[in-house]
Formats: C-alpha cells, sequence, structure tokens
C-alpha cells in the first residue's frame, strides 16, 4: 500500500504483501541527503546541524522507516541491549515499580530491555559469562548482598553496571540509593513527637547495604532522642509480608510489647499489621506502624499505611540514564546517585494509649 509524499511516491507495506520496505536509501533520497548523514542521526552523532537532523526524522517517520538494530550494532560496537537482574521476589511491589521507572527510561533512549535470571546459588555460575552470552551493554542489578561472591567477578569485568541499594563501586561500577538511614530517622522523629517511647524495629538483613543504614538510622534516631533500645525489641527478617509477619509475632509475645513499630519495608508493614489486627489489637491505636518504600499499596492498604517515601521509578530512571552514560562514554566515572527520601503521614501511627 503506498502513500504520496511531496517529492515522490515510496513503497512502504510489509513483508507479507511481498513488497520492499523502505530502506536507509530511500530516506536518504527522499530528504535530500547522503546515506551517510541519515546514518549520523540514526547513530546521534554529533555533527549535524539541527534543521537536517529535523527533516531526516521527519523522513524516517513519515516512511516508517525502522532501522536495523544489528547495523547500528556494528557501527557503534553495541548491541542496543541492557540487562536488568534481580535476587528478590517479583511480587514486592518495590520491583514492579522500579522496572516501570527503567521501562520509562529506556523508551526514547534505542535501547531494549533483557531481563537475566541468575543462578547466583551455583558455585559454578558464572554471572559475567551469562551478560556476555547475552550481549547486554551493561547491566543493573538489584538486591545484591555485599557477600556475593560473584561480585568480584562482575567488579573486574569491563560490563558498565549500576546497582540499586547496594553500595558497590568499582571501575566501570557505580550504584543509586535514596537517603535510608535519614530516613528511618524521620519516622523514629515523628513517633517520638506524638509520645511513642517503647519502640519496636522490624530490620530488613544485614547483609545488604540498605540494611544495614536503615538499621544505623534507627539506633541513631532512638539516641538522638535518648530512648534507649532493647534488643528484643529488634527483630531482623527478610523484606516480605512474610517476614514482617514473623517478626512482629515475636515482638507481640514479649513480656513488654511496644506502642509502635518502624518497619524496613512496606510489605514488612502489611505483615505486621495483619498480625497485630489477628491479635484482637488495632492500628494505630494500639500499635503504631510505619513502612519504608510508600510503594502504590501504602496508599490504598487499610488503615492507610503511614511510610517513608522513596521515589522508585525515578530511581529506576536514574540508574538507567546514568548506565547509558557509563555505556557510551568509556572515560565515564561511575556515580552515586542519592535520591531524597521523606515521611508521609497517613493512617496508621498516632499517640499512644494512655
Amino acid at each position: 500500500m503506498g502513500f504520496r509524499t511531496g517529492r515522490r511516491k515510496i513503497v512502504q507495506s510489509d513483508r507479507e504483501g511481498g513488497k520492499t520496505m523502505a530502506s536507509i536509501h530511500d530516506v536518504a533520497k527522499e530528504a535530500g541527503v547522503s546515506v551517510a548523514t541519515v546514518s549520523k542521526v540514526i547513530n546521534n552523532y554529533p555533527d549535524v546541524s539541527d534543521k537536517t537532523r529535523k527533516k531526516v526524522s521527519q523522513t524516517i517517520k513519515d516512511l516508517k522507516y525502522h532501522p536495523n538494530v544489528a547495523a547500528r550494532g556494528l557501527v557503534k560496537g553495541r548491541s542496543w541491549t541492557v540487562g536488568v537482574f534481580v535476587t528478590t521476589s517479583f511480587t514486592n511491589p518495590f520491583v514492579s515499580e522500579l522496572l516501570e521507572g527503567i521501562k520509562t527510561a529506556l523508551q526514547n533512549s534505542g535501547y531494549d530491555l533483557v531481563l537475566l535470571s541468575t543462578r547466583f546459588d551455583d558455585p559454578g555460575y558464572s554471572f559475567v559469562e551469562h551478560c556476555l552470552s547475552r550481549n547486554v551493554d551493561g547491566v543493573v542489578g538489584f538486591g545484591v548482598a555485599r557477600n556475593d561472591p560473584h561480585l568480584e567477578e562482575l567488579l573486574d569485568s569491563d560490563i558498565a553496571t549500576m546497582f540499586v541499594d547496594a553500595d558497590i563501586r568499582g571501575r566501570r561500577a557505580g550504584y543509586i540509593t535514596t537517603e535510608n538511614k535519614a530516613g528511618i530517622m524521620q519516622a523514629v522523629e515523628h513517633l517520638v513527637e506524638l509520645g511513642h517511647s517503647r519502640i519496636s524495629f522490624i530490620s530488613g538483613e544485614l547483609d545488604k547495604a540498605v540494611g544495614v543504614l536503615r538499621h544505623e538510622g534507627f539506633m541513631e534516631g532512638m539516641k538522638k532522642h535518648k530512648l534507649p533500645v532493647n534488643p528484643d525489641h529488634v527483630r531482623i527478617s527478610d523484606y516480605s509480608m512474610e517476614g514482617g509477619t514473623r517478626a512482629m509475632t515475636d515482638l507481640l509475645a514479649l513480656k513488654e510489647r511496644p506502642t509502635a513499630v518502624v518497619c524496613t519495608s512496606d510489605m514488612m508493614a502489611f505483615g505486621a499489621i495483619n498480625v497485630i489486627h489477628r491479635s484482637g489489637l488495632s492500628v494505630p491505636e494500639d500499635i503504631s506502624v510505619i513502612g519504608f518504600d510508600n510503594t502504590y499499596y501504602s496508599e490504598i492498604f487499610s488503615p492507610a499505611l503511614t511510610t517513608v517515601n522513596q521515589n522508585i521509578p525515578s530511581i529506576g530512571s536514574h540508574a538507567i540514564e546514568t548506565l547509558i552514560a557509563m555505556i557510551e562514554n568509556s572515560d565515564f566515572a561511575p556515580s552515586v546517585v542519592t535520591e531524597p527520601s521523606n515521611l508521609v503521614v497517613r493512617c496508621t501511627t498516632a499517640k499512644p494509649r494512655k
């Protein structure tokens, strides 16, 4: 099926019709430029005037020309794909919102996303070989433990890498995180202002940077207000709803139960609140609860969750933007990016009962 342009008729159809799709030569002829100039526009070279770039881009759009990714890879020495590996459950809303931010950043970048499965529990597994076999230009990693045995191999490689919530740096590796410590300190401050002093903490695993920093934030927040920390009131668990359930069950079994609980994820807080309700107590009348993440579910959960907000989609977008900068400029120094956090007060915190 054809359409008419201002200069000549270009045949544009799919393969099923047996006709020829527009080529780079068609674009060059229609735009009145050389094939080399079209290639420079496609590959985003800077030595093309804005006027020519706009003209060629519009012609590409008009002719529905689709540049050959493999050919672009040969020109640039890249595959135009980035990999993402996640070591935590995809049922965690943090992961889905992080991927949404990554997807948004990739939409106009020219890169595609490859989800990398991992076998970190296999001692013979090589993550670097996995990346090379998938021919990715760089990777974003989430949920990586500081002591992961595969880290050294990755950091020694030439693979551009951005970690999320992991303070891991290397020659070709940077990371993005949020104000974890400050966020938890804000949560403690809020509870103290409400009149709480018997505050418990449900912590994430301490083999990950995010767990350590949030744990430090709680300890420093309590110290700032000269409040004692009973070791029995600090429970370490995983970031899931089940982890919050187990930890809260232990806290309710204490002789002197807490009047408030700070959790290091929203999912933990959801689990804790369910246990409190099942025990015949109320949130926040009997026990106040604070989460961390401000995922979509924190607002629609009943009661709506008071939580520390981190802009999760923004973290995903900035991770990709920084990674692409590393891929496209070998001299680009791997970045450390810290996103702000802030407390969002909703319905799960109140003054303690008299």
